[in-house]
């Protein structure tokens, strides 16, 4: 099993992965705007048990990948570094729209929801990139069986986005307001999001495997 400081650390990388925004949030949030808060819940649980099946893929491909060829833990590790530091760009890059304005979109039933939210989550290249890049330097097969140490970690990376969307989907109107009416506050929070993401990116660059 991964240690205190390995959960808690790939917590925090979860918690960046969440709130970069991406096809998964701004999905969540225009439907959450459009049709309200019971759509927004449906549509969340498909997104996440497309997370869900990205963390149990992972689990095993990075449980092969380690066990054949110890070595690309370090190509791996830098790999996820890039990708952190592309996240942080992306964070404050100019030129982006914002994440909470108004998107019309046609109403559709529950059953339709879950499977658009399964598919986006899929489909969104953030939440693979993360399974490929991040995930795996985390894995130590040191510590035991590397496929439960790959689904403990997706789990985290499951819950704490199910959270954070759970969050989202239900404060997504008032958010919206409040951000319209303060944009220095979106600004402010872009730079803050795009500086802690370049810190982790350099901390899993420098942090060699123990």
């Amino acid at each position: 099993m991964p240690d205190t400081a390995t959960l808690l650390t790939f917590a925090a990388l979860s918690f960046g992965l969440w709130i970069t925004p991406g096809p998964n949030m701004l999905y969540l949030v225009s439907r959450s705007l459009t049709q309200g808060h019971r759509a927004g819940f449906v549509s969340l649980v498909g997104c996440q048990c497309g997370s869900l099946v990205y963390a149990l893929l992972g689990a095993a491909g990075i449980s092969a990948v380690l066990l054949a060829v110890p070595a690309a833990y370090d190509a791996l590790r830098f790999g996820g570094a890039a990708y952190l530091g592309w996240l942080a760009w992306q964070s404050v890059r100019p030129g982006g729209v914002p994440l909470f304005a108004p998107r019309p979109m046609p109403r559709e039933g529950d059953a339709r929801l879950f499977l658009i939210g399964m598919g986006t989550a899929i489909l969104n290249p953030k939440v693979a990139l993360f399974y490929v890049a991040v995930l795996p330097p985390f894995i130590d097969p040191a510590r035991g069986d590397v496929f439960v140490q790959g689904a403990v970690l997706g789990g985290i990376q499951v819950l704490v986005c199910t959270l954070g969307d759970a969050f989202l989907v239900a404060t997504s109107g008032g958010v919206a307001t409040f951000l319209q009416k303060r944009p220095m506050w979106m600004a402010a929070q872009r730079w803050v999001l795009g500086g802690a993401l370049a810190l982790l990116a350099v901390k899993l660059a420098t942090d060699e495997r123990r």
